[in-house]
C-alpha cells in the first residue's frame, strides 16, 4: 500500500475553514449594524450592559451564513453562535465554558451564555491587544485549531458507522443470527465501539484510528490497543481490534488476541477503507461463526 504524502486531514479543514468565512463577515456585519467598526472594538467595549446586550442578540440571530463543523456539517444555529463566539475569544465552548454555564447568572440559558462570554471577552481582550488577532486570518488559525478536534470526533462516529455496516453486511451474507450493538458499549474503563453478540457470547471490536506516523502519542496509541485487548479478555470476552493507519509500528504478532484487523491505509482514505474492511470481515467469517 503507497503511502499518502499529501496531509488530507488538512487540505479538508482549510477547506471548511474558507466556507466559514461567511459565519465571520456575517458577525462583523452585525457587529457594524451595532456600531462596532471592527471585532476588536467589540472586544474592548467598556459597558458590560451594552456588551452583553450584543452578544445575546448575536446568539438570537439567524441568517443565510452557517457554520461547519469538522467533517463539513452545519452545525444547528443556536450551537454554531455560541461555539463561533467562544472560538474568537480563544476558549472552549464544549470543554470549559459549558459546565460553567450552571454556576452563572441568568434566568435562561441564553442569558447565561451571553454573562458567561462576556466575562471572558473582558479578560481575552488585553490578552490580545493587536488589530490584527481579531482580523480573519487570526480567527481563522483558531478556527482550524478548533475544528480539528470536531473533526477527530466525528471521524471516530463515521468509522463506527462504516464497521457496523460492514458487520450487518457480512453477517446477513451468511445468515448468521447475532446482533450487532448500535453505540459503544463500556467495560470497566474501557469503551469499544462495536459489540457482536450471541446468545451466550460476545465479541468486543475496539476500532483505532491513526493518521500520522509517529511522534510520541504513537506508542501511547500501541498501548492503548493492548489494554483494549486485554480488558476484553480478562473479563471473558473475545476481542477482534480493527487498526486502521497509514504507518504503525505496533507488533501484530505480540497481540494477545487470536485475530485483528490491520488496515494499512490512511484514516483520510474513507473510501478506499470501506470495500478492504468488508473483504478482511469476509475472512473472518469463521470467527463470527463459532459466536452462540
Amino acid at each position: 500500500m503507497s503511502f499518502i504524502l499529501a496531509n488530507l486531514r488538512l487540505a479538508e479543514l482549510v477547506a471548511i475553514v474558507n466556507i466559514n468565512k461567511a459565519f465571520y463577515d456575517d458577525f462583523v456585519t452585525y457587529l457594524q449594524s451595532n456600531n462596532y467598526r471592527t471585532p476588536q472594538d467589540f472586544a474592548n467595549e467598556i459597558s458590560d450592559a451594552k456588551a452583553i446586550k450584543v452578544i445575546a442578540g448575536f446568539l438570537r440571530r439567524t441568517s443565510g451564513a452557517e457554520l461547519l463543523n469538522g467533517v463539513g456539517k452545519p452545525y444547528a444555529n443556536s450551537q454554531a453562535r455560541w461555539y463561533f463566539l467562544a472560538w474568537i475569544l480563544r476558549d472552549a465552548p464544549a470543554q470549559r465554558l459549558g459546565p460553567l454555564l450552571g454556576e452563572v447568572p441568568g434566568d435562561t440559558l441564553e442569558d447565561r451564555k451571553a454573562y458567561l462570554l462576556n466575562e471572558v471577552r473582558k479578560f481575552v481582550a488585553p490578552l490580545f491587544p493587536e488589530y490584527e488577532s481579531w482580523t480573519w486570518p487570526a480567527i481563522s488559525e483558531v478556527m482550524l485549531a478548533r475544528l480539528e478536534g470536531s473533526r477527530r470526533a466525528l471521524k471516530g462516529g463515521l468509522f463506527e458507522t462504516i464497521v457496523r455496516r460492514c458487520l450487518n453486511t457480512v453477517l446477513k451474507e451468511n445468515r448468521l443470527s447475532l446482533s450487532v450493538s448500535d453505540r459503544e458499549v463500556r467495560i470497566h474503563d474501557e469503551t469499544y465501539d462495536v459489540q457482536v453478540s450471541g446468545k451466550t457470547e460476545s465479541i468486543l471490536i475496539p476500532v483505532k484510528t491513526r493518521e500520522t506516523m509517529g511522534g510520541g502519542h504513537a506508542s501511547l496509541f500501541t498501548r492503548d490497543i493492548h489494554k483494549s485487548i486485554s480488558v476484553a479478555e480478562s473479563s471473558g470476552y473475545r476481542c477482534l481490534p480493527i487498526i486502521i493507519a497509514e504507518s504503525w509500528g505496533g507488533d501484530l504478532e505480540a497481540l494477545a488476541c487470536a485475530n485483528y484487523i490491520y488496515i494499512q491505509v490512511n484514516p483520510n482514505q474513507v473510501t478506499v477503507i470501506e470495500p478492504l474492511l468488508l473483504a478482511r470481515l469476509r475472512e473472518l467469517i469463521g470467527v463470527f461463526r463459532e459466536v452462540h
